[in-house]
């Protein structure tokens, strides 16, 4: 894992609140269909000044820890949110230290394996700890690139 400034990126798309609790049961999982629902054809057709072909997911709005309530956002990166489409979402996803992990391989298991690492390491106490702010995932053709946000003041008492 290495530590980047993660620059800022506004991204416009769909919302579900969920925990990993409940993804981890089929009946109240909700991320399935969210990304179902990304992954349409032309799902994001209709989104004014996108910056590229990629798909983001944010995680934010943290109850606590990986144990609480988040948010996830799954939708494009956009220069501007002036006039949202209907149902949709914007979320400023702030620049700040992050780890960076890619994820390479057959999806979703070599993501699943990545996002494995980062409760490892908040589970084990692993410097530097996590911020539970907004973490980003950016999805492209050679895979994810997961951008876990960090506290910048890991080193200070």
């Amino acid at each position: 894992m290495i530590i980047v400034d993660r620059p800022e990126v506004l991204v416009v798309g769909h919302a579900v609140r969920t925990t990993n609790a409940a993804e981890a049961d089929p009946a109240r999982a909700q991320l399935t269909a969210l990304w179902a629902r990304a992954g349409a054809p032309g799902a994001f057709a209709h989104v004014p000044g996108r910056v590229d072909e990629n798909l983001y997911a944010v995680l934010t709005d943290y109850e606590s820890d990986h144990n609480g309530a988040y948010t996830q956002v799954v939708g494009v990166a956009v220069h501007t949110a002036a006039r949202l489409p209907e149902g949709m979402v914007a979320v400023r996803v702030p620049g700040v230290p992050a780890m960076r992990l890619e994820a390479r391989g057959p999806m979703p298991d070599a993501l699943l394996e990545v996002w494995d690492q980062v409760r490892t390491h908040t589970d084990s106490g692993g410097t530097p700890p996590r911020a539970f702010t907004t973490d980003l995932e950016i999805h492209h053709p050679a895979g994810v690139d997961l951008f876990i946000a960090v506290l910048p003041s890991f080193g200070e008492s």
